[in-house]
């Protein structure tokens, strides 16, 4: 599997070994890294696991772990500035279909790179992306 973006959930789920994440998304993250391809994750993700730990939606043990997975040369895992060229990206993501902020960002970084996106977010796959789930 070449590279991929994976959404905030997905990196999430990824990271737990959630049964919530499928077994095509696993297997094509970890296919990805195991073949020495970056798994981008767009900085917005971050964000979105703070925001989640002060709403008390994820532990902050998640979120540490999430950031120190991102740290860690040797993960696999990039991660991908929001950028003006991604802000530029944003307008060909219907704010009507996406209409959240962060994952418009995030199928933005998808669609810029033009690579497949890890997501189950239907909303998101209705934009008409290259959606792995």
């Amino acid at each position: 599997m070449p590279s991929l973006v994976l959404d905030t959930h997905s990196m999430i789920w990824f990271l737990n070994q959630s049964p919530r994440l499928s077994s095509t998304a696993q297997q094509a993250i970890q296919s990805t890294i195991d073949n020495g391809h970056p798994a981008y994750v767009s900085a917005i993700s971050v964000a979105e696991v703070i925001y989640l730990v002060e709403k008390r939606r994820l532990l902050r043990s998640q979120l540490d772990d999430f950031v120190a997975t991102l740290r860690r040369e040797d993960s696999g895992f990039v991660v991908v500035p929001f950028d003006l060229a991604i802000a530029e990206a944003l307008s060909r993501i219907p704010r009507d279909i996406v209409p959240d902020m962060p994952d418009r960002i995030i199928a933005a970084t998808a669609l810029y790179l033009k690579l497949p996106l890890v997501t189950y977010d239907a909303k998101i796959s209705a934009a008409q992306l290259p959606i792995i789930w």
